[in-house]
């Protein structure tokens, strides 16, 4: 008896300290889940504002432009980075780099549709729906945000084009989701290309405030809680009614004009024709100076356009065989070659499913006056290389000229090419009598009567 009943003691003391131990495993999961839970505590953005103004077509300088602003507030510790936005849209390229710039942002940025009467169109509309706040003046308009093809035109009933107004829908409504804004709009923004008013807008959840100007944006930004992409929250409290604005600065300008394929092309035409006057032609100077210039401006301009490698390749081994045609009696063959590789490489600069790509009115006049003039170059130096010599000794075969003393029988004194030399021919012929030069022996010629002296 007395065994089982310690038996019977240790059993229980055995449920009671595996119940504790229970007990003690609930409490520390119960605290630590509470302290995962435990909402942190916002921060309170006190810094200035940054901003920067973006008022042209979306393209790389912008996309430049962005990300400079975004390093400049954080070395001010800026409370947001203000951008101005008044675009027609661009390059849906250079927007999704945007995009992931803005969604990655340690500062959050305010995309603001202004002055009154801007827009923020296409891609515009999509950086516009990214931004952490949205905003817009009176009088803007936001939208339209249907696929274009830059430079150039696209049917809108083809296959490329419907696959990507998908693709740009499906963005638009993942970005509208992330900021927790209008996903209807935003993909009807894309295919229907609606185009909405400020104050519609924000009826419809697709920004956030409207301002009147920079200042009554940054007074109604004051103590506004935002969720920014890492998921921090913060709160905006700008030390300053006035922004601290970045200038563009000049390589950002220059990339704004020549970031158009159209324009990035011409420039490499130009810059091809340029040097090679300057060979056809050494001394000018000027030409080959030009030349190199746009070429390399060019260049700079297709590789932030993602032109095709391959293509930009092709139309320098054209010009090489060109310049190879000048120094290389081919009869024409490397020009021809030449040629059929400008076309080629033209035509494949920009794939067939990119949104860039050069308009036809600019690609065939240009492409067409290019190879022409390389082709007459080409024709000209070939009669060149084929016509007999028109200076020096040899120059003066077939040559014409006159008899001005008669030295012996057979022996005269002629006057061909500004010059008197002694020459040796047929007997008889008299002073002022023409004659020809067949061949030269020394200092010597030999003459024959030209057949009009003859009859």
């Amino acid at each position: 008896m007395k065994g089982s009943n310690v038996k019977k003691n240790l059993k229980e003391r055995c449920y009671l300290f595996n119940f504790s131990l229970f007990l003690l495993t609930l409490l520390i999961l119960s605290l630590a889940l509470s302290n995962g839970s435990a909402k942190e505590e916002p921060t309170t953005l006190t810094g200035p504002v940054v901003a920067i103004k973006i008022d042209s077509a979306i393209n790389p300088a912008s996309n430049e432009l962005l990300n400079r602003g975004i390093k400049a507030a954080q070395s001010y510790k800026a409370s947001t980075l203000l951008v101005l936005l008044d675009t027609p849209g661009g390059l849906v390229t250079s927007a999704r780099k945007m995009i992931q710039a803005l969604m990655s942002s340690p500062v959050p940025v305010t995309v603001f549709v202004y002055p009154q009467g801007a827009r923020a169109a296409s891609a515009g509309a999509l950086i516009t729906l990214a931004s952490d706040v949205a905003a817009m003046a009176p009088g803007t308009n936001i939208g339209a945000a249907h696929p274009v093809v830059m430079g150039g035109k696209i049917d809108s009933n083809s296959t490329m084009y419907k696959k990507m107004e998908n693709d740009l829908a499906a963005f638009a409504v993942s970005i509208a989701t992330k900021r927790g804004r209008n996903r209807k709009w935003a993909e009807e923004a894309v295919r229907k290309s609606i185009s909405t008013p400020a104050q519609e807008a924000l009826k419809l959840h697709v920004i956030d405030l409207i301002a009147q100007d920079v200042p009554d944006l940054i007074k109604k930004l004051k103590d506004r809680k935002i969720r920014m992409g890492n998921g921090k929250t913060v709160i905006l409290n700008p030390s300053s009614p006035s922004p601290i604005y970045l200038e563009e600065t000049l390589r950002e300008r220059i990339l704004q004009i020549i970031a158009d394929p159209n324009v990035a092309y011409i420039l490499m035409m130009v810059g091809m024709l340029g040097i090679y006057f300057e060979l056809a032609h050494p001394g000018v100077i000027l030409p080959g100076a030009v030349g190199t210039l746009c070429l390399l401006l060019s260049l700079y301009a297709l590789h932030t356009l993602s032109a095709s490698t391959t293509a930009i390749l092709l139309i320098l081994f054209s010009f090489l065989l060109f310049i190879l045609e000048l120094f290389i009696t081919s009869h024409g063959i490397l020009a021809i070659s030449g040629a059929v590789s400008l076309a080629i490489g033209s035509i494949m600069l920009f794939g067939s499913d990119s949104q860039i790509a050069i308009s036809k009115s600019v690609l065939w006049p240009t492409l067409l006056t290019v190879i022409g003039f390389f082709l007459v170059i080409a024709i000209l130096a070939a009669k060149a290389a084929l016509s007999k010599p028109k200076t020096g000794t040899e120059g003066l075969i077939e040559a014409t000229g006159t008899v001005q003393r008669v030295l012996s029988s057979s022996r005269y004194l002629v006057h061909v090419h500004g010059e008197l030399w002694e020459a040796y021919g047929p007997p008889g012929l008299k002073r002022g009598d023409e004659v020809c030069v067949k061949e030269i022996k020394g200092l010597r010629l030999k003459i024959e009567k030209t057949e009009q002296q003859e009859d």
